[in-house]
């Protein structure tokens, strides 16, 4: 999920800087450096991906790793001598929705291992002080946890009325200095805080063109969630808890997955009340919410007697938009959650431009590689009252598969006869849920 550290395997340097963190939150941490021995390295090479993309270096781990004590040893000599460079970021895009994409960084393989053992560390001085609601990139937590906690404060009275937030191109806008100011907080050791501006202060190469930010983190690198992690626990968690909180007149729950978060209150007023205030709240801290997708969503549960299948609000979170659906069986209404309408539409698209780019490969190779995207998808959409848009994905899958099995012979049609012969031999995934939201983890 995160490859974030557990106990079981940190080494006993993180164990003591974890313990200090927890006993003494408000003292600086002097020494860190010396954690990022050869060891940390390959941890945290270890971590990357087989297939990770690769770098403006074309290194993969594969060939990285055809001689990985000797490039460790190498790269630990070059860190101790403070000769270490990171190189330029690769810079993609990817299709976000019909008319956008999101730009994605790739670093160098060298600089994950970095950017992997700068991360375990800051981890484990950070993970004590990071809040319950508080979900994304940190162990044993989930995107389904947190929807499992938007449940549980719906079930609680806590969420009648539903603050919807959206924070503006968060990862390109953070504040480099205030980001450096708060680690500063807890760490005095100059020689980590150098290494973190080098991954912070890194060029970027898209296409053929290079250009240096002179602000943000690259969303995509592996520092960046935990990064983005400490900076919006300092702008916005802490602040909510310790100064929001206890001035309200209700009860209220902030749930947040990295850069994205939902508030529930109890209360319309509060509501209001949090909403003038949360946009200068950001704006102190160079970051600005989305006016056009942030907004209060009415969300108290519909009345016994409504007729009609939904109730009267709904918003997006993770993927999903949750909303009201009655219940199936007898009186009263429950909170649902089903694939985002955009994301669901895009997820058949990429099944229908996969099945025409992969059209003249082997069946077997073919049928493999569309479970697996269909599965993946299944695995983090399969929730409760979900079945109709996990069923829409699959169906419209099978409809793409056959129609660029169909062109692939002009001679030869694959009629539907024989195509529903050959999903017998080769069967796509049956929806189901994966992931029970109304349960504990």
């Amino acid at each position: 999920m995160t490859g974030a550290k557990t106990h079981d395997d940190m080494s006993p340097g993180l164990l003591r800087v974890m313990e200090r963190a927890r006993r003494s939150p408000d003292e600086r941490q002097f020494s860190l450096a010396y954690l990022i021995d050869v060891e940390a390295l390959k941890r945290a090479y270890r971590r990357i991906r087989k297939n990770a993309a690769v770098g403006v270096d074309g290194v993969t781990k594969e060939m990285y790793g055809q001689d990985l004590e000797k490039n460790l040893s190498d790269l630990h000599d070059r860190l101790r001598a403070m000769q270490y460079r990171h190189q330029p970021i690769r810079r993609v895009h990817i299709p976000k929705d019909k008319s956008r994409t999101r730009p994605i960084g790739i670093s160098c393989l060298e600089d994950k291992i970095v950017q992997g053992a700068l991360t375990e560390i800051l981890g484990a001085i950070y993970e004590k002080d990071f809040l319950d609601g508080s979900f994304g990139f940190r162990p044993r937590r989930s995107a389904h946890d947190a929807l499992r906690a938007l449940y549980r404060a719906v079930r609680e009275g806590g969420a009648n009325v539903i603050f919807e937030a959206d924070v503006t191109s968060f990862f390109d806008t953070v504040h480099r200095r205030t980001m450096l100011e708060m680690l500063e907080e807890r760490i005095a050791d100059k020689s980590f805080m150098r290494l973190v501006g080098k991954c912070l202060h890194v060029g970027v190469l898209d296409g053929q063109v290079f250009t240096r930010p002179e602000e943000g983190t690259v969303q995509g690198s592996i520092i960046s969630p935990m990064l983005g992690n400490i900076y919006l626990h300092n702008v916005l968690d802490k602040w909510f808890e310790e100064q929001v909180k206890p001035r309200l007149k209700g009860k209220a729950t902030l749930i947040r997955y990295c850069d994205d978060f939902i508030i529930g209150f109890e209360r319309m007023d509060d509501a209001e009340r949090v909403k003038g205030v949360l946009n200068k709240r950001f704006e102190k801290y160079h970051l600005s919410l989305h006016p056009d997708k942030t907004r209060l969503i009415d969300f108290r549960r519909p009345p016994l007697d409504q007729r009609g299948g939904k109730g009267p609000g709904n918003f997006d979170f993770l993927g999903f938009t949750v909303y009201w659906r009655r219940n199936s069986r007898g009186a009263g209404w429950h909170v649902a959650s089903k694939t985002r309408k955009a994301r669901l539409a895009q997820a058949i698209k990429n099944a229908y431009d996969f099945c025409r780019s992969q059209r003249h490969k082997p069946v077997t190779v073919q049928h493999k590689a569309l479970v697996s995207r269909i599965r993946g998808h299944l695995v983090y959409f399969g929730v409760n009252d979900n079945q109709r848009s996990l069923k829409a994905l699959v169906y419209w899958s099978g409809r793409a598969w056959h129609k660029w099995l169909n062109r692939r012979s002009q001679r030869a049609r694959l009629s539907w006869d024989r195509f529903n012969d050959l999903v017998k031999d080769y069967p796509l995934p049956r929806p189901k849920v994966y992931i029970n939201l109304w349960t504990s983890p």
